[in-house]
């Protein structure tokens, strides 16, 4: 009892220290309008699905009736479990739900309960959501999203008094972990300047440049917006068309060098490609202007201009990912207009160019939500690198936000090391001008796939780019979903070969030929239904990168002695992967 004592006093000391950091800006004078908005939104929205069923009383009471007899079944099973006598679950939560995993929660009666309870009441506000009647679409997704926000935290296994695996910890370490617990809650909301910042892997175990974005290679080009990294070749000889990666501004362009076991970026090379990647620089005040012309003037068109000067090469095969895809997709339908051909081939990966089925993020976006980050954006000049990853979090809640705060806060464990969460967790800004144009033109009013957009004032149009095109998408994407690339596909005017990877917008595209997790789809065109497409396709085992390298050599196949970065007419500016992606947001 002494150190239970003891350390309950420890932990409300640090459980101190995280309020005090919270208040610290509202002291300040800078209240969290955003959090406002938010909840603003929130009670909106929910209540326009209410209104819908007050306008059904009869309707309502069926609702009513469905989940009070299903927790009087439960009341009643209960009460047999008591008895001794074996009963049937009124819910089961799915297999794969890890929170529900310790054996307390089916052996013992109470917090079976509180597990079976917690499940009807959540599958019943989703049915609430779902059968409600009158709603628009976008009102819909957007009810369907909260609930599942507020269901994810008001889960039992999230609370010490109703998770027995917390509970038995706790006695077990006399609360011990709870004090370190609190000591890292304290850490994380200091961190995060009075919001709280989940970590979600221990940032000490990786160092860009060192365990991460290690590939070697050089700077060779730097403006406002870019560095141009040139990698040293492997090979003796190189396909004689360089290849320009458009990575997101989104997070880091080390998603594709993630480590050695993992570098899309290393490979390629050590297939014998000459490649370059821009890497975005994380913008601040200065940028507030810079908008998508301006990444298409000053990233993709220069990044063109100095391959030319360091190979001799007019004319790239290029790739682009995410937003980056969209980006290259836009460059290519500019080029289109006004006649330049230095882009010979294009990759998408995981790429939109018609919004759409565009996937999750939808839910941010309506005028309403879209002046509000304006607003926000007006004062600083950029969108804060912790509301874009805070938003990516959110889309799955019960696996990068919740399972952190009770392992780190509860259990007082720390993450472990896991590389793809120490990316996702190093945050980019984004500049006003640019996040602006993309979330209304892309997102919104969806104009880059009906002919317009207009850039430079000139009107794209998709259906000029004659390019060849290998789009990958990737079955369980919620970004970017498989349907919403498939459809994309029509709007290009040349050959498109679709190509559907497993997985999600990560894992399906990062997944090396040395270690593959996933398999891979071939079908060819982008022609009637995805599940038509899906249904005749052939399903290969393993990584589609060698895939996509022999479509890629099938466009051009001529090899030339392997280049070294720097030694030409642009002189190595620094070592890889540069200054730029070191910036922290």
């Amino acid at each position: 009892m002494e150190a239970l004592s003891r350390n309950a006093g420890l932990m409300t000391e640090q459980f101190s220290r995280a309020l005090a950091a919270y208040a610290k800006p509202l002291e300040e004078g800078k209240p969290n309008a955003a959090l406002a908005e938010s909840v603003t939104e929130v009670v909106r929205t929910l209540g326009t699905v209410a209104e819908k069923w007050f306008t059904d009383p009869q309707k309502a009471m069926e609702a009513q009736s469905l989940i009070g007899g299903q927790f009087l079944a439960l009341w009643g099973s209960t009460l047999q479990r008591m008895q001794g006598e074996t009963v049937t679950p009124v819910a089961l939560p799915d297999p794969k739900d890890k929170r529900f995993a310790a054996p307390e929660w089916t052996t013992n009666p109470v917090f079976d309960f509180l597990k079976q309870g917690y499940l009807i009441t959540t599958r019943w506000a989703e049915i609430m959501v779902d059968e409600a009647e009158g709603l628009d679409d976008h009102t819909r997704a957007k009810a369907q999203f909260y609930v599942r926000q507020i269901s994810g935290a008001m889960s039992p296994s999230n609370f010490l008094a109703t998770n027995p695996e917390l509970l038995r910890e706790t006695f077990r370490e006399n609360g011990a972990n709870l004090v370190r617990g609190m000591k890292m809650l304290a850490e994380d909301v200091e961190a995060g300047g009075g919001e709280l910042r989940v970590r979600q892997t221990d940032p000490g175990q990786f160092k860009v440049g060192v365990n991460m974005a290690s590939t070697p290679g050089e700077v060779i080009f730097r403006n406002d917006l870019i560095e141009l990294i040139q990698y040293a070749p492997q090979t003796e000889t190189v396909l004689k068309r360089p290849l320009l990666i458009v990575p997101p501004w989104i997070n880091k362009f080390y998603i594709l060098d993630l480590n050695k076991d993992k570098s899309y970026i290393g490979w390629a090379v050590a297939q014998g490609l000459t490649v370059f990647v821009i890497s975005w620089v994380n913008p601040d005040a200065r940028h507030a202007s810079k908008d998508f012309e301006s990444y298409m003037r000053e990233g993709v068109f220069s990044a063109l201009e100095a391959i030319e000067q360091a190979t001799g090469e007019r004319q790239v095969s290029a790739v682009g990912y995410c937003v980056g895809g969209t980006l290259l997709a836009v460059s290519l339908a500019y080029m289109a207009a006004v006649g330049d051909d230095r882009i010979a081939s294009a990759t998408f990966l995981t790429t939109q160019v018609d919004f759409t089925h565009a996937g999750d993020l939808k839910v941010f976006v309506d005028e309403a939500q879209i002046r509000s980050i304006e607003a926000g954006m007006k004062d600083r000049g950029y969108l804060e690198g912790a509301k874009m990853a805070n938003a990516f979090n959110m889309l799955r809640p019960n696996d990068l936000i919740w399972p952190y705060v009770v392992n780190n806060y509860l259990k007082g464990k720390a993450p472990l090391p896991f590389d793809l969460l120490y990316w996702n967790s190093d945050a980019t800004r984004m500049p006003a001008a640019n996040h602006s144009f993309y979330l209304r033109n892309c997102y919104l009013d969806n104009k880059l796939s009906r002919g317009e957009m207009v850039l430079g004032n000139v009107r794209l149009d998709l259906g000029k780019v004659t390019a060849p095109v290998f789009n990958l998408a990737t079955r369980e994407d919620h970004i970017a979903p498989a349907l919403s690339v498939f459809e994309g596909c029509r709007a290009f005017g040349g050959t498109v070969d679709y190509v559907l990877a497993g997985s999600g917008h990560i894992a399906g595209v990062v997944n090396p030929p040395a270690k593959p997790k996933y398999q891979y789809w071939t079908g060819g065109p982008a022609y009637g239904s995805l599940q038509d497409w899906i249904a005749a396709a052939t399903e290969h085992p393993g990584s589609w990168w060698p895939y996509w390298l022999s479509w890629l050599e099938h466009q051009n196949s001529e090899r030339v002695p392997a280049r070294r970065p720097g030694g030409g007419v642009l002189p190595s500016l620094g070592a890889a992967p540069g200054t730029y992606v070191l910036e922290k947001a």
